[in-house]
């Protein structure tokens, strides 16, 4: 059985933009969740959708469990797996682990569209939002944020 229902209706479409800034540590997992949530409370708009998007193409966004840190550690690992550092790449111009960070990112993408009902995200209970950062280095990285909606 499928019941649908309807939460807004003869509402007016609203659209804002915001933007992050994330300082990095180095390769692994920024939760950017609490930051993300305050952003969409503030604009006022109850139910819509909200894009969020990475400006980088050696980082990426995430939406994972956020309760036990194990999970994050198991995937980072999981990447030096899929794109290990010391393959026969031919880009080799930015150091060892830009041409990985590429395909991992490739592979998590650097974009998430995710509902908003009641003037926050609608996550699962041990979801949150996460920006990866795939170099070895800090970085100082951008989120771009639209959300549409009444």
């Amino acid at each position: 059985m499928l019941s649908v229902e309807t939460l807004t209706e003869g509402s007016v479409t609203q659209q804002v933009n915001g933007r992050l800034v994330v300082e990095t540590k180095g390769q692994g997992f920024t939760e950017i969740t609490e930051a993300v949530s305050r952003w969409v409370f503030s604009t006022g708009i109850l139910h819509g959708l909200l894009t969020v998007y990475c400006r980088h193409t050696s980082a990426s966004l995430l939406i994972q469990e956020n309760a036990d840190p194990d999970v994050r550690q198991d995937l980072l690992t999981a990447f030096d797996r899929l794109a290990p550092r010391d393959a026969d790449y031919i880009h080799t111009l930015e150091g060892p682990d830009d041409m990985p960070s590429h395909v991992r990112t490739m592979l998590s993408g650097v974009s998430i569209g995710i509902p908003v009902m009641e003037g926050q995200m609608v996550l699962g209970t041990w979801q949150g939002l996460f920006l990866v950062e795939h170099r070895d280095a800090p970085h100082r990285r951008e989120i771009i944020f639209h959300l549409i909606g009444a």
